[in-house]
């Protein structure tokens, strides 16, 4: 059975930053706002943010519609408004959505038995399984 997830705070970030860092945590502080400030800063003005193997933060036009309120079953008019998407980058869909820990150190472990490219050829006995195949992409956000 898997943990409880934890609530992480920012300030629990500036303590383990400043830690590994060992820079001051008022420092660690600062530079971690000024950075949280400067993502915000570029969506208002409409900008994509991309972070290689993170993922990228875009700004969408959700378009005005009409819909229920589910006590009253009366019908609302909600207006347009802009939206911030997130899409996952590569290395965090590895480590958080395709595969559990126990799954992701299966393959790790036949990775390092595998020959290396251009090296022995595929024959019969080989005792290495086969490669886990990954679910399709989720257009999901989470």
């Amino acid at each position: 059975m898997d943990p409880e997830p934890q609530t992480i705070t920012k300030k629990e970030l500036v303590n383990r930053i400043a830690d590994q860092t060992h820079q001051t945590k008022v420092v660690v502080k600062d530079i971690l706002q000024l950075f949280l400030d400067e993502i915000i800063e570029e969506l208002a003005r409409g900008n994509r943010l991309e972070f290689r193997e993170f993922g990228v933060f875009e700004v969408r036009e959700r378009a005005a519609r009409r819909a229920q309120n589910p006590r009253t079953l009366e019908k609302v008019f909600v207006p347009s408004k802009r939206v911030v998407k997130f899409k996952v980058g590569r290395l965090m869909r590895e480590r958080i959505c395709d595969e559990r820990p126990d799954e992701r150190e299966a393959r790790l472990k036949a990775q390092k038995g595998a020959p290396e490219k251009g090296g022995a050829s595929k024959g019969k006995g080989g005792s290495q399984p086969p490669p886990i195949p990954k679910p399709p992409p989720s257009n999901s956000p989470f």
